[in-house]
């Protein structure tokens, strides 16, 4: 098999999030069907674990294509969309209303070169696979944020959460990855997909900074970008209907040095309003009682540097205080768990 056709069959596939009830009565697999498919999971596991782990970057590449050849039979056994393969080490995540699931996934040449893989399973009524491959072009593409684009250029992201809204009869389905862009950074991505006669459609000029004092021209996709060690907050928040984001900063005030960028305990939002994500500045506004200093001089260690562990407590304190005042309560949505 050669190069071109394994890219096109690997490119299907990493979590799962488990489909409602009334969904999983639906349709159901048969007991041979399940039996079938349980016994393929246990491959699935150890291909999708080597592609990983793997030394060698050609053992990787090995190991990612047996597992996409394995893993496209798999799914072709009837049903097999109510089939979590919850063992195997790719994102698996379902549409709110079940409409669809997405599986990503990434190989890793090296240090430098990482290309996301993955592809969109539909729900059919008769149960028959309908495999819409991902195709990754990130990696030759100047301006990410300025395009509509399909799934043969698509910008490629480990999802770990999918947001339904619906706007004049229309579905938008907001998604949320992850991307191990470079050595030093760590990228988060904030795609909406839409649907045109069943092909999927990314981007539409979705995302507006209409309300922003310093106006700026609306975007296909939104993503932050930030030091490779730091961790920032990136996910939806349900109660109060908003994606919330971490306010960065260069911590060595580089602001032209992505890799510098940190969490500085402050956040930014995205409201859904008019068919579009609105964003807004400050998410939360606090005001310093007389005697209080700002955060970042909390923030400093005796020798004047920035104490990241501090840092991220501090900004989770801010955010559950400020959900509080919202009348919210519990944790934030956890941001997608990093496996070695």
């Amino acid at each position: 098999m050669n190069r071109a056709l394994c890219y096109r069959l690997f490119t299907a596939v990493l979590l799962t999030v488990a489909l409602p009830a009334s969904q999983l009565h639906a349709q159901k697999l048969t007991a041979a069907g399940k039996a079938t498919l349980k016994l393929k999971e246990d491959s699935l596991k150890e291909f999708s674990r080597q592609m990983v782990m793997a030394q060698e970057a050609a053992a990787r590449l090995r190991f990612d294509s047996l597992f996409v050849r394995s893993f496209v039979r798999s799914l072709q056994v009837p049903n097999s969309f109510y089939y979590p393969f919850d063992s195997v080490n790719i994102s698996k995540v379902y549409a709110p209303d079940s409409a669809f699931r997405i599986f990503t996934w990434q190989w890793k040449k090296d240090e430098y070169v990482i290309m996301q893989k993955g592809a969109i399973q539909m729900r059919t009524p008769d149960g028959k696979l309908k495999l819409i491959p991902l195709y990754d072009r990130s990696m030759f593409t100047k301006n990410p944020m300025d395009s509509v684009r399909n799934n043969e250029n698509w910008i490629g992201a480990i999802y770990y959460k999918i947001i339904l809204k619906e706007y004049k009869g229309r579905k938008y389905y907001t998604l949320l990855g992850f991307d191990e862009y470079s050595v030093a950074s760590s990228k988060k991505w904030m795609e909406v997909l839409s649907f045109d006669n069943g092909n999927p459609v990314f981007g539409g000029n979705l995302i507006s900074f209409e309300e922003d004092s310093a106006k700026r021209a609306p975007q296909h996709r939104f993503s932050i970008e930030y030091k490779k060690e730091a961790k920032a907050f990136f996910n939806y928040d349900p109660e109060l209907d908003l994606i919330v984001v971490d306010h960065l900063i260069s911590e060595t005030d580089e602001p032209d040095r992505k890799a510098t960028y940190v969490p500085d305990g402050d956040y930014e939002a995205f409201k859904w309003k008019n068919g579009k994500w609105v964003h807004i500045t400050k998410f939360f506004n606090q005001k310093l009682k007389d005697g209080q200093f700002p955060m970042d001089a909390k923030m400093l260690d005796d020798a004047g540097n920035r104490d990241e562990q501090k840092l991220e407590e501090q900004s989770r304190k801010n955010y559950e205080k400020e959900r509080k005042k919202n009348g919210s309560s519990g944790a934030p949505p956890s941001p997608i768990k990093r496996k070695p």
